[in-house]
């Protein structure tokens, strides 16, 4: 019989005595209460409509309820003062901190212009923390939606969306070269595959300026589409080929329902994967890819999935790679699979939590994102819901 691997008993993402040790009784016990409701889809969604229609509306209760509830679980504050707190915990238990501003879908030029300097004043503070190695982007916060759309389906634009185009690469360019100057990481966040394409050349562009002697540019991979396995082959070798280092954040994917039901409505091939097990298929050969290549290629293991957590630090392990070296690197969102992160933090590996922060209004769309994905689509509430109540347990409550 096969050997156990040595990690399985030295990682155990079942320790949930790590998992949970910064949080008291009482925020157990909430984060219990939270994950419960959580997991009811059909209350999820009920919920989800309500508080996007009183948040629009700006209802009175609606910010202090959802500041009450869901906010303070997946979220580090409403600015970046209100996230140091956050940061300082976080280090607290060997982790480190990526910013997200929680600002996506603008389209008026002085929206674009804030996120824009929301953007930069983030990259000033993250060189101001050794805790905090870059933030996060939305290109989508940055320029219009049908900017992006008619470039990723003609790849040409109207007279008039051209200046929009023009501002819009102003935008990106000012926070990579910022971002360059003080060393700080910029992750290109994924979205919608109908207005993928522009981003994707954009992230290679902005490599090839800034990526020569480190990496600070990383696109991201959504390995839930089929075709995204070969592209990150092909865009590891174009910017390689060409004496740049290569950025990348391997995901699953965001966006799987809405993906499915535009495909369908609109006749065109899905271009999500058939089947959950040719995901995780692709997620570990992407993860393999960037071990056999880690001195070129920086790397964000970017999952909630404890089996592709696992082998991705068996393949360190296997390797005999430093846990620690800077292009190795795992995160999971801020709120969720605690079981993870802090036990690779125990383990001495590099470890980030996705810390999403700013006013209500703006990241509505993200918590209701992160509630309907984690019980329609992938479960992930169960789970979660399970590792508390085992903590419970333990502590006798």
């Amino acid at each position: 019989m096969e050997e156990p691997h040595p990690l399985s008993q030295s990682l155990n993402f079942n320790n949930t005595e790590k998992a949970f040790a910064n949080k008291t009784d009482k925020q157990l016990k909430q984060t219990n209460l939270l994950f419960r409701l959580m997991n009811n889809s059909r209350l999820v969604n009920f919920m989800s409509f309500i508080g996007l229609w009183a948040v629009k509306f700006r209802l009175p209760f609606a910010d202090f309820a959802v500041k009450m509830t869901i906010y303070p679980q997946f979220c580090g504050g409403e600015n970046l003062l209100d996230c140091q707190s956050t940061i300082d915990k976080l280090y607290k238990n060997d982790t480190l901190t990526l910013l997200d501003f929680g600002a996506e879908g603008k389209s008026k030029e002085e929206d674009l212009e804030y996120v824009k300097e929301e953007y930069l004043k983030a990259i000033e503070m993250a060189a101001s923390n050794n805790s905090v190695p870059g933030i996060t982007v939305k290109l989508t916060g940055l320029v219009q939606n049908e900017v992006l759309e008619s470039l990723h389906n003609t790849g040409k634009l109207l007279d008039y969306q051209t200046t929009k185009y023009d501002k819009f690469i102003s935008r990106v360019s000012a926070i990579c070269e910022k971002a360059f100057e003080l060393e700080v990481g910029v992750f290109i966040d994924a979205e919608e595959s109908w207005i993928q394409k522009p981003i994707d050349k954009i992230a290679l562009e902005m490599m090839l300026q800034y990526n020569n002697n480190k990496v600070i540019v990383y696109n991201t991979y959504q390995l839930y589409l089929h075709a995204k396995l070969a592209q990150y082959k092909e865009d590891y070798n174009t910017i390689t080929q060409k004496g740049c280092l290569f950025g990348a954040k391997l995901v699953r994917g965001a966006y799987m329902e809405k993906e499915g039901d535009r495909a369908k409505e609109m006749g065109y091939p899905t271009p999500i994967q058939p089947d959950k097990a040719a995901t995780d298929r692709d997620y570990d050969a992407a993860l393999e890819f960037s071990m056999e290549r880690y001195e070129q290629l920086a790397f964000v293991c970017a999952t909630h999935n404890v089996k592709s957590s696992m082998y991705l630090a068996k393949l360190i392990e296997d390797k005999n790679a430093d846990k620690e070296h800077p292009h190795i690197n795992f995160s999971q969102l801020y709120g969720m699979s605690d079981n993870i992160t802090f036990n690779l933090a125990e383990g001495g590996y590099n470890v980030a939590k996705y810390v999403p922060y700013g006013p209500v209004k703006e990241v509505i769309p993200y918590l209701i994102r992160r509630a309907q994905e984690n019980t329609s689509v992938t479960g992930e509430m169960g789970r979660e819901l399970s590792l508390v109540r085992e903590e419970l347990k333990r502590r006798g409550l």
